[in-house]
């Protein structure tokens, strides 16, 4: 049986060449809003004339144009990372083939009688074929690309009847298996564009800059049969004969940091075509360096999904411009398209914001790497049947988006292993526009690419790229499979770039700092992008009305990948996470610290363009979190790239010894188009000698010994202990249960992950159901000892602890000493010994290797069970936000304040999180101020929350966990890094926490009602 029209390998029929997206004084009608929609399961081919003007559609019903039919009812969402939706069996599809059938009804103008006109639309999800007034006008595959068809003829004065039939799968589905939601519809505008005689079909804009002199060189190629004129008022050019070329003594160039673009009209006598040029030339230096305008850049950027949580790839301008402001205020400067254009508005931002693009072609077919027992069989890229397709997807991603400044590289797509067909694609994008280079992680020797691009590689591995130690034929882990001679290796010349790294899925990404660090050491290391901007959860009610983020499997769906599409740095409704305060700390645009010389400060200017000149500088000075006095600081006098040492500014004196911090601040000096003035760009903290000596938070007075007051209870001071656990259940009036070892924690989805897999060593050794044994209580002249056995049963291994308790009458310390006994087998789930670079030199291989199989633990720490009435916790530390030990940046330390409430971070799944770090005090109280004063002997960490961690484990969304009538506080000498272990690298070996003995100390007060 001969394939069906949505079933054919061609790219579709009937579509008009593509052309940029522009904005002219043409006439249009917007063809958005409601359309009749009807729905069928199966994949339907014949009509029943649904097509034609006459057909009756009373009874269909209405659907919004743009939007996704699935999220109005008909069909459900479904959520798959690498394998189709359907069966792999290219070019068909599955006869159960979701098909809606819409019509839209429009009144022509008089204006337009017998005028040439198209019908644009900007994205339909995954094939369309389409009829006006019963004409058929062709078939359109490539969902997230524009395409254009001629209805000259089948116009007619009056009522107009277009009707469109879309199918969910077609052939172009094995092209487009990115990771997000598998949806369908009409999700992009649909517009009726006049095309004049005599009009202007399209316009190529280059606009180069030349950093040496200043002078800008501007050519318009514009497509027309009418002589066009160019005026762009600002450059002095007003009805210039559009076919010259303009040589320009001084112009001012656009970047992401000064995104200057020029107002520009080209014209004909029948159409007028407005264009916003931005002057700019990227280029690959002789050094192997990416550079924009003849300067090195570094792409602190994110790769970004077109995503809202209630209507999916329907994404609005507000939307968008949502987008681009988060962005720019958390000092991201660059985006990945991934994986496919975004919608043309997106780009129009990202020119008038700032924003580095790598544009990226609408392709993916990864899941043909699931094939077996040969990964990649049949696979469309190097399959000369697909070779038009995959033509047709580059040609209409470069010439839409050929006219944005913001656009400096091209990508061929994501995730379609190597062949022909991308080769094919390279070669079509040089040879149309040689001003951009081309990126395709895939083409993992760099054959035919411009930057070399890699997904979550160790730090470790992109040091040695750095450096151009890569071998010929070396592919996925350096060193494992190359030989030969690092000189011959064209990697090695080339800029390489972070096509994916830092996997912000859950309670992370950890590292950022590690892997931002190697741009500075390295000029080839360009940054790149953490994956993803946006947690695509959609947002759906409980049967009680609760409101909470969907994910994979919440809809019933027969596979699934779980909450894997919930992965990005801000929630779905798009609330910055910890994960992107961090990235905004890491990447921020100025570092502040100290200088090399005694009373002076470091101040570095990380702008890639521009200097200081937009920020001022203020500075404050506190002593253990307390202002002591304030001021302003002049900015710096910097270039960019530029380093300073400045003195500090002229300080007083502490009053009590404590701990003297100076803050400083560099703010938007005047309101940008992103952010209001005094947006907060960068800060900085650095120690000052304390003018005396700091108190130490763990003495106490003179010791008393431990007293038995009755037969069950031991009274130490203000304490009670269980004389037959060694428990402590009260301190002065204040009742409750504690303290218990902890070493385990609500598994965070790295902690799961297939790379990492700490969670599984947990639970293997039952971390998660320690049971613990009194082994002695002894009281002595100087207090109370307790020894404790934790373990889990059918275990061999555990914690031995010892708990010494000692008050002065006022105050009561606990010192612990905890050791773990019996076998800790090493871990055999990591990655093979081969995985780990074998470039390293022989003893930090082996170290890595030692410490990759090493046993590991959530923490080590102390779990109380508080009053539920005591809610408010204040402390002094690091905050204001989360923190763990490779996530710390964005942390400053200071005095801070919040409910128990608002020390959780609603990660869409629930896992632990909250965590404050760097802890020298706390105070957990109630609304009276009466409760518990914590203080540590040396920095903790602190987590509180209304739930334990079990049910913080089991709770699959935030709608499932109910507050108890307890607060269940963490005093945590340690706890594990974050890493990136959903996907790439889990914890580094120096954040992770191995099985260890641990010594540390706590002191406690009890805090009576004022």
């Amino acid at each position: 049986m001969s394939p069906r029209y949505f079933e054919e390998f061609s790219p579709g029929h009937g579509k008009e060449p593509p052309r940029a997206a522009l904005t002219t004084n043409a006439p249009r009608i917007d063809l958005n809003g409601d359309w009749a929609f009807r729905f069928s399961a199966t994949g339907l081919d014949e009509t029943d004339g649904f097509e034609t003007p006459g057909f009756h559609d009373r009874g269909w019903d209405r659907l919004p144009v743009p939007a996704q039919w699935q999220l109005h009812g008909y069909g459900r969402p479904v959520y798959l990372n690498i394998p189709y939706p359907i069966p792999l069996d290219p070019p068909y599809v599955p006869d159960e083939n979701p098909t809606g059938d819409y019509r839209r009804t429009f009144d022509l103008p008089p204006s337009w009688a017998g005028a040439p006109a198209v019908v644009r639309f900007e994205g339909v999800e995954s094939c369309a074929k389409l009829w006006l007034n019963g004409r058929e006008l062709g078939v359109t595959r490539g969902s997230r690309l524009a395409s254009e068809f001629d209805v000259t003829e089948a116009l007619r004065p009056g009522r107009n009847v277009l009707a469109v039939r879309v199918h969910q799968y077609s052939s172009g589905t094995y092209l487009e298996d990115q990771d997000t939601w598998r949806l369908a519809g009409i999700f992009r505008d649909v517009t009726l564009l006049a095309r004049p005689a005599g009009g202007i079909r399209d316009v190529f804009v280059h606009a180069d800059y030349d950093a040496a002199t200043g002078a800008g060189r501007l050519r318009i190629d514009v497509d027309t049969e009418a002589e066009a004129t160019l005026t762009v008022p600002a450059l002095g050019i007003t009805g210039a004969t559009v076919s010259q070329e303009f040589l320009l003594d001084e112009v001012r160039p656009w970047s992401a940091e000064d995104p200057h673009l020029y107002d520009a009209v080209v014209a004909t006598p029948a159409e007028e075509v407005r264009l916003r040029v931005g002057f700019r030339t990227v280029a690959v230096d002789d050094s192997g360096v990416l550079t924009v305008n003849g300067r090195r850049v570094v792409l602190r950027g994110v790769n970004r999904h077109e995503f809202h949580p209630d209507r999916a790839r329907a994404v609005t301008l507000d939307d968008m411009r949502r987008d681009v402001e988060s962005m720019k205020r958390h000092n991201v400067n660059a985006v990945r398209t991934s994986h496919y254009p975004p919608h043309p508005a997106f780009l129009d931002l990202c020119d008038e914001y700032g924003l580095w693009v790598m544009l990226e072609c609408d392709l993916e077919t990864h899941g043909f790497e699931m094939t077996r027992p040969e990964p990649w069989r049949d696979n469309p890229s190097d399959d000369p049947r697909w070779r038009e397709a995959y033509l047709d997807r580059a040609e209409r991603t470069v010439e839409r988006d050929k006219n944005h400044a913001s656009v400096i590289s091209w990508s061929l797509g994501n995730e379609s292993d190597d062949g022909g067909n991308l080769e094919a694609m390279a070669a079509w994008i040089r040879e149309r526009d040689p001003s951009r280079p081309i990126h395709y992680e895939g083409d993992r020797l760099a054959r035919y690419v411009d930057l070399y691009g890699e997904m979550y590689r160790t730090p470790a591995t992109v040091s040695r790229i750095g450096q151009g130690l890569l071998r010929p034929g070396e592919k996925f882990y350096p060193a494992a499979d190359g030989e030969g001679d690092p000189a011959d290796d064209p990697r090695n010349r080339m800029p390489f770039v972070y096509t994916e790294f830092a996997h912000a899925m859950g309670n992370g990404p950890g590292a950022l700092a590690e892997y931002m660090g190697l741009c500075e050491r390295y000029p080839r290391v360009q940054g790149g992008f953490v994956w993803e901007w946006k947690d695509q959860g959609l947002r759906s009610a409980d049967p009680e009305g609760r409101a909470f983020f969907a994910y994979g499997g919440d809809f019933g769906e027969e596979a699934h990948d779980g909450n894997f599409i919930c992965d990005g740095l801000v929630f779905p409704d798009g609330t910055p996470s910890p994960g992107l305060l961090e990235y905004r700390k890491v990447i921020e645009p100025v570092t502040i610290g100290p200088g090399d010389r005694p009373g002076h400060l470091l101040v570095h200017n990380r702008h890639d363009i521009v200097d200081l000149a937009h920020l001022r500088f203020s500075w404050s000075l506190t002593e253990d979190g307390v202002l002591l006095e304030e001021g302003a600081l002049a900015t710096p006098d910097l270039g960019a790239g530029e380093r300073v040492e400045i003195p500090l500014p002229p300080l007083g004196a502490g009053a009590g010894g404590g701990e003297l911090l100076l803050t400083v601040r560099a703010e938007l000096a005047k309101s940008a188009v992103w952010a209001p003035e005094g947006h907060l760009v960068a800060w900085g903290q650095v120690p000052l000698p304390s003018s005396g000596s700091a108190p130490d938070r763990s003495a106490l007075g003179s010791l008393l010994p431990a007293l038995e007051t009755s037969g069950t209870r031991i009274a130490l001071g203000p304490a009670r202990f269980d004389r037959t656990t060694g428990r402590l259940l009260r301190l002065g009036n204040h009742a409750f249960d504690g303290p218990r070892l902890s070493l385990w924690r609500a598994p965070t989805d790295n902690d799961r992950a297939w790379s990492q897999r700490d969670a599984l060593y947990w639970e293997a050794r039952g971390l998660q159901r320690l049971r613990h044994r009194t082994v002695s209580v002894d009281e002595g002249a100087d207090g109370l000892t307790v020894v404790v056995r934790s373990s889990a049963s059918a275990a061999d291994c555990g914690y031995l602890t010892t708990y010494r308790w000692e008050t002065d009458g006022q105050r009561l310390r606990v010192r612990v000493h905890t050791e773990p006994f019996g076998h800790w087998p090493e871990r055999d789930d990591r990655f093979p010994e081969a995985m780990v670079d074998a470039g390293l030199p022989p003893g930090e291989r082996a170290e890595l290797l030692r410490r990759d199989k090493a046993p590991s633990l959530a923490r080590i720490g102390l779990h109380w069970e508080l009053p539920g009435e005591w809610s408010q916790v204040s402390w002094y530390g690091a905050g204001p936000g989360e923190a763990y030990p490779d996530s710390r940046q964005a942390a400053r330390t200071g005095l801070f304040h919040a409910s128990v409430e608002e020390l959780q971070t609603p990660y869409v799944r629930p896992q632990d999180n909250g965590n404050r770090a760097d802890v020298r005090w706390a105070e957990i109280v109630d609304g009276t101020g009466s409760g518990l004063r914590v203080e540590g002997a040396e920095l903790f960490n602190l987590a509180a929350r209304r739930w334990t961690d079990r049910q913080l484990a089991e709770a699959r969304h935030q709608t499932n966990l109910t507050a108890g009538p307890t607060v269940h506080l963490h005093t945590d000498h340690v706890v594990q890094g974050l890493g990136s272990g959903a996907v790439g690298p889990g914890v580094l070996p120096e954040h992770r926490l191995e099985v260890r003995p641990a010594d540390f100390t706590f002191v406690l007060t009890a805090l009576p009602t004022p």
